[in-house]
């Protein structure tokens, strides 16, 4: 029997330090932003749709989307920003559950999808558990400040554009506390995973 496991946090918050332990202990990862840029690739139908609506205005010269330009675009307008979502999710959303139907078929044992917005998105029903890693918002902004240099002001408005890490707490079905250091973070995991594995963790 597969398990399958919604993992997500926050900026900063080490969920793709607790994806890494994951995949070291055998798990099946598919990660969410990987399939978002995979979705629009070109030929895939996202892109074409992008196209259609954006125009070609936001392609690079080789006819890669610009991410940047998009990125710009939607920023500034809500209702751009929701087209985009609605072209976008529905093909992440589908490359995910082929993928994770693909694992389950393999009879891979742990199957993780890593899903950032996992309950933003409402995409909590994808997985049978799911995990959240939890950090203290000082200890994020820390994080943040000395792993991409931002000043404080720029690391808090990012940090403030995501639901609050102590809002998913009562939706998650387990929680890493994440402010420590990195043995404990991977004793919690291997912990909340052989729990609801109901046997001991084989790497």
């Amino acid at each position: 029997m597969s398990l399958v496991i919604g993992l997500t946090g926050g900026i900063a918050s080490g969920k793709s330090t607790v994806s890494n332990m994951l995949k070291k202990l055998g798990a099946v990862i598919i990660d969410a932003d990987i399939e978002a840029r995979l979705a629009v690739e070109p030929e895939e139908l996202a892109y074409k749709k992008i196209i259609e609506f954006f125009g070609d205005t936001v392609l690079n010269e080789d006819k890669s989307l610009d991410r940047g330009k998009l990125g710009s675009i939607i920023f500034h307008d809500p209702e751009k920003r929701k087209v985009l979502n609605e072209i976008v999710h529905p093909a992440v959303r589908e490359r995910m559950l082929q993928k994770k139907d693909k694992a389950i078929n393999d009879h891979k044992e742990i199957i993780v999808l890593d899903i950032p917005l996992l309950f933003e998105s409402k995409l909590a029903y994808m997985a049978e558990k799911t995990l959240l890693v939890y950090v203290t918002e000082e200890v994020q902004l820390s994080r943040l400040i000395s792993r991409n240099g931002f000043t404080e002001e720029d690391a808090l408005a990012r940090i403030k554009s995501q639901m609050p890490l102590k809002d998913k707490i009562p939706l998650a079905d387990a929680v890493i506390n994440n402010n420590g250091d990195l043995s404990d973070t991977e004793s919690q995991l291997i912990k909340i995973v052989n729990q609801w594995q109901g046997k001991p963790l084989t790497s």
